[in-house]
C-alpha cells in the first residue's frame, strides 16, 4: 500500500526536533510521498529546502491568508523565484479565510489573485484554502476556469460549493476531519467526489484523525482518513490508497 499525503506543514517548529524521524515514521506507514506546504516565505523556502534533501518531500510554495497583509512585489518575486527550484510541485497554500481574518480581506483577494497568477504563469497546481469564504474562493476562480489545476484542501463546503468546485476542474482533499463523529455532513459529500478528483492529507501537525485526537498530527497518520475515506466509498482501503495516490501523482507530477 502506498499513500501520498498533499498537504503536511513539516516546517512547522514543531517538527524541528524529530523531523528525520517524522519522515522515517511515515516511510514506514507507507507513505511514499508529502508535498510540503509553505504558509509565508520563511516556511516556503524551508518546504523548498527540505524537497531538496528528503526524497519523498515535494514542496508548495505560498503565502497563507492569514499573512495576506504583508505581501508585497518583492515578496511575489520571491516566491516565483522559488517556484522555479527543483521539486516545487505547487503554489500555495493561498485562499481566503473568513473566520479568523487575520489579515483584511481585501488584501486577501488580492494575495489569492496573485496566487492565481502565479500559478498559470508557472503551469503548477494551486494549493487553496477556505475557510467560511467557499462562495467568494470559487467566484475568483471561475475567470480561472480551465487555466488551473485547483487542489481545495480540507474540504469544508456544502453540497452546492462541491458541485460548484468540481464543475471547476477542483481536486477535492479530506483531512482528518472526516474521521471525526460529527461529520456525518462531511462524509455524505465525500461520497458523492468522483474518484478521479479524490486527494487525501494531514495538515499536519493540525487536524488529527479521531484515532489520535490531541496529539501532534504527521503524516504517518495519513492512514486513518484513508480508512475513513475508503468506508465511505465502500472500497478497500489498499484500493483508495492506490487511488489517491495515482491522483496525486498526476496532480502535482511527482515524477
Amino acid at each position: 500500500m502506498r499513500l501520498v499525503d498533499t498537504h503536511a506543514h513539516l516546517a512547522d517548529p514543531c517538527f524541528d526536533a524529530d523531523r528525520p524521524a517524522v519522515l522515517e515514521k511515515a516511510g514506514a506507514a507507507g507513505v511514499t510521498a508529502i508535498i510540503a506546504v509553505g504558509a509565508d516565505l520563511a516556511s516556503s523556502e524551508a518546504c523548498v529546502k527540505l524537497a531538496a534533501t528528503a526524497d519523498s518531500v515535494w514542496a508548495a510554495v505560498g503565502v497563507h491568508p492569514h499573512e495576506a497583509g504583508g505581501l508585497n512585489e518583492d515578496g511575489l518575486e520571491a516566491l516565483r523565484l522559488l517556484a522555479r527550484r527543483e521539486r516545487v510541485a505547487a503554489i500555495g497554500e493561498t485562499g481566503l479565510d473568513f473566520y479568523r481574518n487575520l489579515a483584511s480581506r481585501e488584501d486577501q483577494r488580492r494575495a489569492f489573485e496573485a496566487h492565481l497568477a502565479l500559478a498559470a504563469e508557472m503551469n503548477k497546481p494551486v494549493v487553496i484554502h477556505a475557510r467560511q469564504a467557499y462562495d467568494e474562493v470559487l467566484g475568483m476562480l471561475e475567470p480561472w476556469a480551465g487555466q488551473l489545476r485547483p487542489v481545495l484542501h480540507c474540504f469544508g463546503g456544502d453540497e452546492n460549493h462541491l458541485r460548484r468546485a468540481l464543475d471547476l476542474g477542483c481536486m477535492i482533499s479530506f483531512a482528518g476531519t472526516l474521521s471525526y463523529p460529527k461529520a456525518d455532513g462531511l462524509r455524505v459529500l465525500a461520497a458523492q467526489v468522483p474518484l478521479e478528483r479524490l486527494l487525501i492529507e494531514t495538515d499536519c501537525p493540525y487536524l488529527s484523525p479521531q484515532q489520535v485526537r490531541g496529539r501532534r498530527n504527521e503524516p504517518a497518520f495519513l492512514a486513518y482518513t484513508a480508512a475513513a475515506l475508503a468506508q465511505v466509498r465502500g472500497l478497500s482501503l489498499e484500493d483508495l490508497a492506490e487511488i489517491t495516490s495515482a491522483n496525486a501523482e498526476d496532480t502535482f507530477d511527482l515524477t
